[in-house]
């Protein structure tokens, strides 16, 4: 059987930082892509945090890819990526708009000297129009995109979702944006630059809320955990005797089976609970009668209870719970590693599965510039002798 991944024989250039480009560098390692991690002097932010114990974020993301320690700030360190570029099928960055541009490396000038190279970039806003230059992180893109204004409880402030979903989405559709250029120079020779905006990659998980709009009325109050279009009933987190349980009721179906699991048959009888129409007009009344019936139980059982029935539930679990899920663990999603800067680690692999291939054992990145030489004498035929000079410059 051909064990090769997908992306085998494609080298990628990652000049990206944080969560945004490096989890899209990091699909593409896990798809079998030689990515070359190229830090600055003091290594990217998540490195830097790393340091301070805040370890998980840098050793998952950056899984699988070599380190080079370049500084671009100086005319060699510059030369260096050029052609570096050369030879490269990818190069990702995430800096803020126009700063390759002004170092010289923009995607005109590299694709000009390679017109086979793909430059990817995804920033806060994109490339060009009236909020190219804010500068932009997951919390503010949350904000600007109004995941926190439909975030929160109705009588309390806007809030953030808890993880960085922002930079994560922008990720994905940031590996989509290159993977799709990679098929497109395969079938045509052409190659061209994508990007990706934090912005626009948040749209769409809105949708549900955005049907609210109506024309001259206010935007719709924020809703908690009930279900965005205020049109499922059932929607919601419901407490239990030792945390809460999370269910959606999709269809009659499922009602009919959560009145059964609780015994409570006759309220199916009732005409404000007859159909999701009316149970919608009587979402007050059917979280507290729901969650009644929930608050006795520990949220284990009523998973089980309501699993029996196929009614979709699932106990809010904690991370420590998450960390250690036997399905994950089972199916390699999560690998409990030794990593030789971090010590044990359990970190996640990428969620593509390609089928015929088994999941890789995860493979550390290593300290900051540790695969430097190895890079450049293996891409660039740079011997000892150059190598040693630019050690001493402090460009690698």
């Amino acid at each position: 059987m051909d064990t090769a991944r997908p992306l085998t024989g494609i080298t990628v250039l990652d000049l990206t930082q944080i969560y945004n480009g490096p989890y899209a560098t990091f699909l593409l390692a896990a798809g079998g892509a030689s990515v070359v991690k190229i830090e600055p002097p003091g290594g990217e932010h998540l490195r830097r945090r790393a340091e301070g114990g805040f370890v998980l974020p840098f050793a998952a993301l950056n899984a699988g890819k070599r380190s080079l320690r370049l500084d671009l700030k100086t005319a060699q360190g510059r030369d260096i990526l050029r052609r570096l570029a050369l030879g490269a099928d990818v190069l990702v960055e995430n800096f803020a708009p126009g700063v390759m541009v002004r170092l010289g490396l923009g995607a005109a000038a590299l694709q000009a000297a390679n017109p086979r190279l793909i430059y990817a970039a995804s920033s806060g806003y994109g490339s060009d129009g009236p909020y190219r230059d804010y500068p932009a992180m997951d919390l503010t893109v949350q904000a600007m995109a109004g995941f926190m204004s439909i975030t929160g409880e109705a009588d309390g402030p806007p809030m953030k979702a808890g993880p960085a979903v922002s930079d994560f989405l922008a990720g994905v559709h940031l590996y989509g944006a290159i993977v799709t250029a990679l098929l497109e120079r395969e079938r045509t020779g052409r190659a061209r630059g994508v990007e990706v905006s934090m912005l626009e990659a948040n749209v769409f998980p809105l949708l549900s809320a955005m049907s609210l709009l109506k024309p001259g009325d206010p935007p719709p109050a924020r809703v908690g955990n009930r279900h965005g279009g205020l049109s499922l009933s059932p929607y919601n987190v419901y407490p239990c005797a030792d945390g809460h349980i999370a269910i959606i009721v999709g269809n009659e179906g499922q009602w009919h089976g959560l009145l059964r699991a609780f015994g409570q048959q006759a309220v199916g009888e009732d005409p404000r609970f007859r159909t999701v129409r009316e149970r919608c007009a009587h979402m007050d009344l059917v979280d507290a009668m729901v969650g009644g019936w929930t608050a006795p139980h520990p949220k284990g059982h009523v998973f089980e209870m309501l699993l029996a029935e196929r009614v979709p539930a699932a106990p809010v679990r904690t991370l420590d719970e998450v960390a250690e899920d036997p399905h994950m663990l089972a199916r390699g999603a999560l690998e409990r590693a030794e990593h030789p800067l971090y010590g044990p680690i359990t970190v996640p692999h990428s969620p593509l599965r390609m089928g015929g291939l088994p999941v890789e054992a995860h493979v550390p990145t290593g300290a900051l510039g540790e695969d430097g030489r190895a890079v450049l004498a293996e891409l660039l035929g740079m011997d000892a002798v150059a190598l040693d000079a630019l050690e001493a410059d402090r460009v690698i």
